[in-house]
């Protein structure tokens, strides 16, 4: 191919580029205009009482570009645990790949998980209703399931163990995280991010020492 053709070629492989990356940038934002509107409406009103009417008023959207992003205000709501799923295994990844002890690299998410429950209290305790109470909580069981599995797959290297106690160490130790979560949302102690982490990090640690 002359020189020619193939500055064409690369012109066009950078046009397709940029407006894939301009179109994503344009969901993205959407995305988070989306869920700001819905976080603040559920503030104001709880999640049961709201209607997608009045999120996309809330946000200016139409509706069929609030339809071509989610199927209901459900599907609306659990995107946001989609892009906190992204954030912890990016750090869970970093952790697993360091070349720091086994300790510091297991659960290294914890902290940022509890910091960002911490910070959207307000929201969860909004979200009283049995439907949407149902909705996150499954999504918080479902996610900190995932997180747990990662990181035991990875402490257990190569060394075999039979399915059955693996996940059923899976499952007792993201069931105590997540009974942490419940418990420290509805905690009046003031117990600390820092002071929860250390608990969980604790028991989790010696839990997982102890059966793998």
């Amino acid at each position: 191919m002359s020189s020619k053709y193939s500055n064409k070629a690369e012109l066009f492989r950078n046009r397709e580029g940029q407006m894939a990356s301009n179109k994503d940038r344009r969901v993205q934002r959407t995305h988070k205009l989306l869920r700001e509107s819905l976080f603040a409406l559920i503030q104001e009103k709880g999640f049961e009482k709201l209607s997608v009417q009045d999120i996309i008023d809330h946000a200016n959207v139409g509706r069929a570009t609030f339809y071509a992003h989610f199927d209901n205000k459900e599907d609306l709501l659990l995107s946001g645990f989609d892009a906190l799923r992204v954030s912890l295994k990016k750090r869970q990844s970093e952790a697993l790949s360091s070349q720091r002890s086994v300790d510091e690299r297991i659960f290294a998410y914890s902290n940022d998980l509890l910091s960002h429950i911490d910070g959207h209290r307000h929201l969860f305790r909004a979200m009283s209703g049995e439907r949407s109470h149902a909705v996150v909580r499954n999504a918080l069981h479902r996610l900190t399931i995932d997180l747990v599995r990662g990181d035991l797959k990875a402490m257990a290297d190569k060394r075999d163990s039979p399915g059955a106690v693996a996940e059923a160490l899976v499952e007792f130790i993201a069931g105590g995280l997540f009974g942490l979560l419940m418990w420290w949302l509805g905690d009046t102690s003031g117990l600390s991010v820092e002071d929860l982490n250390a608990l969980f990090r604790r028991f989790a640690i010696s839990a997982a020492r102890a059966a793998v």
